[in-house]
């Protein structure tokens, strides 16, 4: 891969040293090597187009973290149930008495 950008970019400047040579107008000589430099900034970050995760891979990691943090959160979860449980415990005679207070 190094050996092709290298080529490219030789042949990039040669061109561009051709272009300035040859063709007497400075403006599109200019606009083919700036042309000539955007192809080769294409390639450039294009070298690593396939050299990335796959979905499954990304999911498997975003469930690993998930289930950290499931683990981690377990105790204010508990604590959040133990107190839901007593909230209910104590409207349990409430909702006895009046129907309609105890939806």
């Amino acid at each position: 891969m190094k050996r092709r950008l290298v080529l490219a970019f030789l042949v990039w400047a040669a061109v561009s040293v051709v272009a300035f040579l040859a063709i007497p107008d400075v403006l599109v000589s200019a606009g083919l090597v700036i042309f000539g430099a955007v192809l080769l900034l294409v390639l450039v970050m294009a070298q690593d187009w396939d050299a990335h995760s796959t979905f499954e891979e990304r999911e498997v990691l975003r469930a690993r973290r998930r289930k950290a943090r499931w683990e981690r959160n377990a105790g204010a979860r508990a604590r959040d149930r133990e107190r839901w449980e007593a909230h209910q415990a104590r409207r349990a005679p409430q909702a006895a008495d009046d129907p309609q207070r105890g939806r």
